[in-house]
């Protein structure tokens, strides 16, 4: 900690800040073989007012860390406070993201800078990673480094748990993610319970119709929001944010890898699969042009990789708690194994993540036998 007093912490000010904030996760992670470099255009998104409908309901600050001597920043960090947190997750608590530092007294330094801007709006708590908020890409990475994310998820550098826990942090809340092999049939049990709810004249499995894509996402997303409402950190999306996810999904959206189950003809549950785009990304370094934009169009026409990732699932509360919920789950989950093995040759999937305390998911990641290959913390201090 000796380094701290040649340390200064400032907000973004500027066009070519806001550019060295994006730049600085690149520099400081590319040498890093599991770590997938996103597209700069979607961070710049990301953190940008009038793109991200997330600011309609929040408002973030964003620090750069520069160290004397040097001409490039050291690190980085977001901290926001989100209208809708407070409401659902309680008044004062505040949040932090988007953390990059070269080493545990940049990182200091920044998480006194992000709380101080908390305690400035009243915030009494300050919890995090989140980048920006829960749906984008929640917690710090704690176990599962040696294989790259899959698609929506981040990779950080080890060293930050010990970091983040020596300025005072406490672990929350755990996310999960659980990795398994798709080229190969699920257990007899699974498959048994699949077979029984083909028997059933009552339920219907169907793919999504893409040629309806925002009715569907608006179908989709009011069932999450109704079905997750009572999990932890749960906080709703507005429309404007259903519309954004919709226009970023619909490039990688595949129909028969996004199902929906209806219950006598009630839409009752959903689940849905991405392809590992992260596989199209790893060589691209963030950069679309000028070659880049050409190399993803045609990845994405091909469409082939080896790994695909169920990201979100749900089934409405008064099913929750009852076989038909499971039976759905099982159902779904084995119509999009076939379909991503026989359709695009992918072989393993994720699951996740899935919070710590869903009991009835860990069940099935259980019962489908898949392993937990990730594991994503999020912490809390007291301001």
């Amino acid at each position: 900690m000796s380094n701290a007093a040649a340390i200064t912490v400032r907000p973004v000010a500027s066009s070519a800040e806001k550019k060295a904030f994006v730049e600085l996760a690149y520099r400081l992670n590319l040498s890093d073989p599991n770590w997938v470099p996103e597209l700069k255009d979607e961070v710049r998104g990301l953190i940008t007012p009038g793109k991200n409908p997330w600011f309609e309901h929040a408002v973030a600050e964003f620090f750069l860390a520069w160290r004397e001597g040097r001409s490039e920043p050291v690190g980085r960090i977001s901290a926001q406070v989100d209208e809708l947190v407070l409401i659902h997750m309680g008044e004062g608590l505040g949040q932090w993201g988007m953390f990059e530092a070269e080493d545990e007294a940049v990182a200091h330094a920044l998480f006194a800078a992000a709380e101080g801007w908390l305690r400035g709006r009243g915030m009494t708590r300050a919890m995090g990673p989140f980048s920006l908020g829960i749906w984008d890409q929640p917690g710090l990475l704690i176990k599962g480094f040696d294989h790259p994310p899959m698609v929506m998820m981040g990779h950080n550098k080890a060293e930050y748990e010990a970091w983040v826990e020596s300025a005072g942090y406490h672990g929350v809340k755990d996310l999960f993610t659980y990795d398994l092999p798709v080229d190969i049939p699920f257990p007899p049990l699974v498959n048994r319970i699949v077979a029984n709810g083909e028997k059933n004249e009552r339920i219907r499995i169907r793919d999504v119709d893409k040629s309806r894509f925002d009715e569907e996402a608006q179908l989709i997303l009011s069932i999450l929001n109704e079905a997750w409402s009572e999990n932890w950190g749960f906080i709703p999306l507005t429309d404007a944010e259903i519309a954004y996810a919709g226009k970023k999904l619909k490039p990688i959206v595949l129909e028969d890898m996004i199902k929906i189950a209806e219950y006598d003809g009630e839409p009752v549950a959903f689940m849905m699969a991405l392809p590992d785009i992260n596989e199209f990304l790893m060589d691209l370094k963030g950069e679309l042009y000028p070659f880049g934009f050409i190399k993803l169009l045609w990845r994405l026409k091909k469409m082939r990789p080896r790994g695909g990732r169920v990201p979100l699932m749900g089934v409405l509360k008064k099913l929750h708690a009852t076989r038909l919920a499971s039976q759905l789950a099982f159902m779904m989950i084995e119509y999009i194994r076939r379909a991503g093995n026989g359709h695009y040759g992918i072989t393993r999937a994720e699951v996740g993540w899935v919070l710590d305390d869903n009991g009835p998911m860990i069940s099935i990641a259980e019962a489908i036998e898949s392993r937990n290959n990730r594991t994503y913390r999020i912490y809390e201090k007291a301001l």
